[in-house]
């Protein structure tokens, strides 16, 4: 194996984020693991992630079984096809984890994300972030004379693209769910 021609101080990034020009492309994917509803189930697996140095863009996790005592963690990733591959094959070694479905590989998931936005601004800024919010299908749940708060659900693009309107008009505050998928058809 040749050695890397790296000149000090070349980069200030790690040795493991030096990418082969040829390497596959990466890509986001969405995964669906099923766990029994415990304690430290969920440390266990996003310690799998932290401890190897996959990103996590979003997670959540909901209990889905009441009865049978599972869970659904919905986590959305990105990384090449192999990166993918032993994140679902290192889930599935997990003792709790009983099932691990990449929804992104099934085909085009049905991907939600709800968000709660908190504008704040008069007069015209305010008829205009109304209009908008009108427009996106956001709705007002909160008002005051000086602010409103949207929610707002749909892909995380929408949202993107709803925030990124409404930060010239005030945005001041953002929460987010995180994004819920389930794969279409049967």
């Amino acid at each position: 194996m040749a050695a890397l021609k790296i000149k000090k101080g070349a980069s200030s990034h790690s040795a493991y984020d030096l990418r082969d020009s040829h390497s596959q492309l990466e890509r986001s994917h969405t995964l669906a693991v099923i766990v029994d509803n415990e304690a430290g189930v969920l440390a266990r697996v996003i310690g799998l992630f932290s401890g190897r140095g996959y990103n996590i863009d979003s997670l959540t996790v909901a209990e889905v079984d009441h009865k049978g005592h599972k869970s659904r963690i919905t986590v959305v990733t990105t990384g090449t096809e192999s990166v993918i591959e032993q994140i679902k094959a290192q889930l599935g070694r997990i003792v709790p984890v009983h099932e691990v479905k990449d929804l992104t590989v099934e085909g085009h998931p049905v991907e939600r994300e709800l968000a709660l936005l908190k504008v704040s601004g008069t007069g015209d800024k305010r008829v205009e972030a109304l209009r908008l919010a009108d427009i996106f299908r956001a709705n007002v749940v909160d008002s005051t004379l000086e602010s409103f708060v949207f929610e707002i659900t749909g892909t995380s693009e929408k949202i993107d693209a709803f925030a990124d309107l409404m930060r010239p008009l005030g945005l001041s505050d953002v929460a987010r769910t995180g994004v819920a998928a389930l794969s279409r058809g049967v």
